[in-house]
């Protein structure tokens, strides 16, 4: 590179850093203006809501999360675009559950309008809301759901009301096509770039590592996938046309065959009741709402409502403990993720909290390091052995997710929960071809020992060190299928038997006895009640563990000191591409590997699914 040349480089590089600085000025400064200028509807004690009117439950903007958070705007490529960002109102499942529950019983609350389209909340989370939304409509009170294009997710949840609406407008169209995963196998790419990975494993269907060694799946690993699928859409699709009076085999036939994409399409098949243009949307509304003209409905936003109505029982003198597991199982200190010594300590403080009797665990987790998990169920079993602990599973209770959680009083699970994935596996990388003939660049070692070298990723394990790796996997393996079968008193035998690192979801686990009950946070938290000795759960105190980030916490993270993430800007540059999903794969494991603080073996699972 010429002289002149490397000065314009080092000058285009100085000059774009200035730039995003000015740019996350810009929007911290804007951010703080949303901050104030929606302080009602972030959790604010003097949130304002309409004294009657409808219930909005708008799906683009809320978001059922495990655990109320307060709305912060994204800082996607878009919005660096448009110089703007998308306020989410995020409620937790068990607040969002409690909020429908007051509606049904407030006057003030005509109907609850669903708009579904662009709906971001998770399958799980959906099915507990969806189950509340039932118990509205027995008090009489009608649940109207009104979409533009509807996907089999979005349709899921909006076939539970009473009247599903759908509009007249050109591009409309409906894609609902079911649900589908996919896996990602690097084996080409990584022979390419000459990087070897070194996979050991114990348990034929412990699939984690296969995206590195493989082209494609193994037979176990599709025949598991296959069968979760059809175990997770059987439970869609019978709720979803139980709920439409048809078939379910109609209802798959319908998508098979492509049936129902325009509006007149999901009349005809029984699944809306009406194609409405906008001025007949707005009649509607009116009439529901007991008001002449569409303009004097009142709206109320759910996050609103939520936050004004439901509220900890502060005068009760006992607690019910809800721990949310939630996102990777890591060593290291993340507040967006399980910390191994993070969460140990919270589980220890709620032990020594003479004024909680009972706990939750609400697990949502595909797993993570083997050491970290360790020292939770440690923490869980101590807590166990001086007041109860009930387990609520999520989305995902997998691997490290259900090591943690397998040796709980009572366990419940959603039917579409993946659980299970009894295993584990090392997946350790090495680089010395890629540094080599690639980078050109040549790693001599010098040692103290035979083996001194043996992690240093440059050079693949000899047979010696595979073997002691094998024993190491193996150990962990035997020590996991034990645990299990202590915690849910079952033979080694048993265990190992429905083990191998297997993957099931919430209704298959039931029956092979890996869980206790299909059931919502909300019923776990009922049945602690129960154990800690008094079922009327209106007179507990439920309060949630580990305290979220407020808003300003979570602008400040976004913002913080260290600069540029590349996995952010990697991320936001491949939102809405074809890209997107491999990006938040590759991206995932590689946040899981690094913050597994050097952890050599892990108990995770490496998939995850999306209906459309």
């Amino acid at each position: 590179m010429r002289t002149n040349d490397f000065f314009k480089w080092v000058l285009a590089v100085i000059v774009g850093l200035i730039i995003w600085g000015i740019v996350k000025a810009i929007f911290f400064i804007m951010m703080i203006g949303s901050l104030a200028g929606s302080a009602a509807s972030s959790g604010s004690s003097s949130t304002l809501i309409p004294k009657e009117g409808a219930l909005l439950m708008d799906m683009s903007t809320l978001v059922i999360t495990e655990q109320t958070k307060e709305g912060v705007p994204s800082m996607s490529m878009s919005s660096l675009n448009s110089l703007g960002g998308t306020m989410t109102s995020p409620v937790g499942v068990y607040d969002a559950v409690q909020a429908i529950h007051k509606a049904a019983e407030d006057p003030g609350v005509k109907f609850i309008l669903l708009k579904t389209d662009n709906m971001a909340s998770g399958l799980t989370n959906v099915s507990e809301i969806r189950r509340a939304l039932i118990d509205f409509r027995k008090s009489g009170k009608a649940v109207v759901a009104y979409g533009e294009a509807y996907t089999s997710g979005t349709y899921y949840l909006a076939s539970v009301a009473d009247k599903v609406y759908t509009t007249s407008h050109h591009g409309g169209n409906n894609f609902m096509l079911g649900l589908g995963g996919r896996m990602i196998f690097l084996k080409d790419l990584l022979d390419k770039l000459g990087v070897n990975y070194q996979l050991i494993r114990h348990g034929k269907y412990k699939s984690a590592g296969e995206m590195y060694v493989r082209n494609s799946p193994s037979p176990e690993n599709m025949e598991q996938n296959q069968v979760m699928v059809n175990s997770m859409w059987e439970t869609i699709a019978k709720e979803t046309a139980e709920a439409r009076g048809i078939s379910v085999d109609s209802l798959n036939y319908f998508i098979d065959n492509l049936l129902i994409n325009f509006p007149e399409d999901m009349v005809s098949h029984n699944l809306a009741d009406e194609v409405l243009t906008f001025e007949g949307y707005k009649e509607k509304m009116a009439v529901l709402a007991g008001k002449e003209k569409y303009k004097d409905v009142k709206f109320i936003p759910f996050k609103d409502y939520a936050t004004a109505k439901v509220k900890p029982n502060l005068a009760a003198k006992k607690k019910i403990a809800v721990i949310y597991a939630n996102g990777n199982i890591v060593e290291q200190d993340d507040p967006d993720n399980i910390s191994g010594d993070r969460f140990a300590n919270i589980i220890a403080k709620v032990r020594a909290d003479s004024t909680v009797k009972a706990v939750v665990l609400r697990v949502n987790s595909p797993g993570g390091t083997v050491l970290a998990a360790s020292k939770i169920k440690e923490e869980i079993d101590l807590t166990r052995a001086v007041k109860p602990v009930v387990a609520s599973y999520g989305a995902y209770a997998a691997s490290g997710g259900y090591w943690i959680s397998n040796s709980c009083d009572h366990i419940f699970s959603n039917a579409g929960t993946i659980t299970g994935s009894i295993g584990c596996f090392s997946a350790i990388p090495e680089f010395g071809k890629t540094v080599r003939d690639v980078a050109h660049i040549n790693i001599v070692p010098v040692n103290s020992h035979k083996h001194s070298d043996a992690l240093s990723l440059m050079r693949p394990f000899d047979e010696e060190e595979t073997r002691l790796m094998q024993e190491y996997v193996d150990d962990i393996y035997a020590n996991f299928v034990t645990i299990v079968a202590e915690g849910r008193d079952m033979t080694f035998e048993a265990v190992d038997e429905i083990a191998q690192g297997r993957v099931w979801t919430g209704a298959d686990a039931l029956k092979l006895g890996l869980v206790d009950e299909i059931g919502s946070l909300e019923d776990a938290i009922a049945y602690a009640a129960s154990m800690g000795g008094d079922p009327d759960v209106a007179s507990w105190n439920v309060e949630g563990y580990p305290k979220p980030l407020t808003m300003m916490q979570q602008i400040m993270r976004q913002l913080g000191s260290k600069g540029v993430d590349p996995e952010e800007v990697a991320e936001n540059v491949l939102a809405g591409t074809p890209f997107e999903g491999i990006a938040k794969s590759l991206l995932d494991w590689q946040r899981t590997w690094t913050k597994g603080n050097g952890q050599l073996v892990f108990a995770r699972l490496p998939f995850e699914f999306e209906i459309r």
